[in-house]
């Protein structure tokens, strides 16, 4: 019975019906408690429907009957990623690797997790200013809509947390008063899931948020003068000699006068070894000369006197980078690339440093590199694709997606390898993974059809309408007949339509609207001073209205308002 319902679910599943699949898979469940993949399944379900919080908690369940199988930590990793919870996917993603080191889904899905990282990281939210400050609160009070929203403790909690993160915005739009409370910061009436009305909030007393108190500074102590040892004075007497010393080998080595430098950096280690410094410097002369021997020793002796004397931890890591750029040198020789990514390592682990993070990428991109040279056979590859073909006419996807993945690695340049996976993914509902290759798929060859309607059917599953508009079309370019693409542009027209009519329901307006919220381009439409005033025309004076519409530029901003569910226009 369980197996049945199974049986169903993943039917409906690999026909986009995703609803149908989780109640298939929740019966399933019930059958058979402690089915890790039904967990597993019912996750992947939730979310393709970008219901992540589901999706973390079967994915959790998944971890937790069966903490040894790899999958589970895939799904684990891409709940965490929806939630925008980087770190954690981040987290789960390498878990998963421990046990399955080879698997792609996981390295790719690690490599998707530590991009959003580092784009979250330096790139501010562009809703942030509104956010900023007790003007916040004061703007909320006086929005008649908001202000009871302000007696309702989780509501509070929820605009504190964004208030302290603006990035955290992305893990409340789907609550409707977040999204009205952005409105009444933006100055912009945003359409509301229940037909597109204002909502009537009954009035309750106003009470104002306190602020945290500020915190005291502390005052400092002038230090007191120290008596000095003969010892003491000899001892810095040499060491401002080192430094000397150091600066001459300094001069020297701009000077490319290696030789010399040497000598004077040498000089600096005898008169003081309590600075590793003067070591490290040697070994980049060293480095310098192609003396990648003696480098080495220089760079590992400045790692032992160096934690010997506890010196500071970017020292350490300074020295085994040094070192790494020696073994890469060595390795366009040996072939070998190993040594100098495990020092790299080592040295992030002392110190997470943007240079050796980029050097580390650099050396397991020649190995790679290396790799592949080595294992380049495009008659093999052709071989791998056809048995792929063979089993994806057999519905047996995973299988598939083996064969094609071995194609790509024996030839990386043939685009059909990437679009047959990229066909796989979407069948097993892996839309970001069938994404990334159907893209991959039109970079290596831009007049490929198939690499159009791969993408823009996958973008269409995500619901992402006009991308996936903007994707048939540009393959048209290419193939103005092909009847795939001028299907898809029908479907993507007639679900546009539909939301310009008002024509969708409740739940499915409250998703595009928080799905639209993560848009860069919603974003900058919604933070444009001008845009605001646009849409507050819109909606107070309709004369001025009809003026802004002669515009395309605006009328374009607003069009995809519209698309995405924020406004409607009648």
């Amino acid at each position: 019975m369980a197996d049945e319902a199974k049986a169903k679910g993943n039917a409906a599943f690999s026909s986009g019906d995703y609803t149908t699949a989780i109640k298939h898979f929740s019966d399933a469940i019930a059958l058979a408690p402690t089915n890790h993949v039904l967990y597993s399944n019912r996750s992947a379900a939730y979310a393709s429907l970008q219901k992540y919080d589901d999706a973390l908690n079967d994915a959790k369940k998944t971890v937790e009957l069966k903490p040894d199988w790899s999958k589970g930590y895939s799904r684990l990793g891409a709940a965490h990623l929806g939630l925008t919870q980087y770190k954690d996917a981040i987290v789960a993603y390498k878990k998963g690797l421990d046990f399955d080191p080879n698997n792609e889904a996981l390295k790719s899905g690690l490599a998707d997790a530590e991009s959003a990282a580092a784009a979250s990281s330096s790139s501010p939210n562009p809703f942030a200013d509104s956010f900023a400050g007790p003007e916040m609160w004061a703007k909320l009070t006086a929005d008649p809509s908001t202000r009871p929203y302000l007696q309702q403790p989780d509501f509070v909690k929820m605009m504190q947390e964004i208030q302290k993160n603006p990035n955290n915005l992305n893990l409340y739009l789907k609550d409707q008063r977040v999204m009205q409370a952005l409105g009444a910061l933006l100055n912009v009436k945003f359409r509301a899931p229940n037909g597109g009305e204002d909502m009537d909030i009954p009035e309750t007393e106003e009470k104002k948020p306190t602020s945290a108190n500020a915190p005291v500074e502390e005052r400092s102590r002038e230090p007191e003068p120290m008596d000095v040892s003969e010892e003491e004075r000899e001892a810095k007497e040499k060491k401002a000699q080192a430094l000397k010393e150091k600066e001459l080998g300094n001069a020297a080595y701009k000077k490319k006068d290696f030789e010399t430098a040497i000598a004077h950096y040498t000089k600096a280690i005898e008169l003081y070894d309590e600075d590793i410094s003067f070591i490290t410097n040697r070994a980049a002369v060293y480095l310098e000369m192609g003396k990648y021997e003696e480098c080495i020793k220089d760079c590992d002796k400045a790692v032992e006197r160096g934690r010997e004397l506890r010196s500071d931890y970017k020292m350490v890591a300074r020295a085994l980078t040094r070192k790494g750029s020696a073994l890469v040198k060595m390795a366009k020789t040996s072939k070998d690339y190993e040594p100098a990514i495990e020092t790299f390592q080592k040295a992030l682990t002392e110190h997470r440093n943007p240079d050796t993070l980029k050097k580390l990428n650099e050396a397991e991109k020649a190995k790679k590199d290396l790799e592949q040279q080595e294992y380049f056979d495009p008659k093999l590859a052709d071989e791998s694709r056809e048995k792929g073909n063979e089993y994806f006419k057999e519905q047996k996807y995973p299988d598939a997606i083996k064969h094609y993945t071995e194609a790509i690695k024996r030839n990386p340049k043939d685009h059909r390898a990437y679009s047959n996976r990229a066909a796989c993914y979407t069948k097993l509902g892996a839309m970001p993974e069938g994404l990334k290759d159907a893209e991959k798929c039109i970079e290596l060859d831009p007049a490929f059809a198939k690499g159009y309607t791969r993408k823009g059917a996958i973008q269409f599953f995500m619901k992402e309408y006009e991308k996936a508009l903007e994707t048939y079309q540009e393959g048209l370019k290419h193939d103005p007949q092909n009847q795939e693409l001028l299907d898809g542009i029908r479907r993507c027209v007639d679900q546009m339509n539909k939301a310009s009519r008002g024509d969708i329901s409740p739940e499915e307006l409250k998703e595009r609207q928080a799905k639209a919220m993560h848009d860069p381009e919603v974003q900058n439409i919604l933070s444009d001073p001008v845009m605001r005033q646009v849409l507050q025309d819109i909606q107070e004076n309709p004369n001025a209205a009809q003026e802004h519409m002669k515009n395309p530029m605006v009328m374009n901003k607003i069009q995809k308002l519209v698309n995405a569910g924020i406004i409607q226009v009648r």
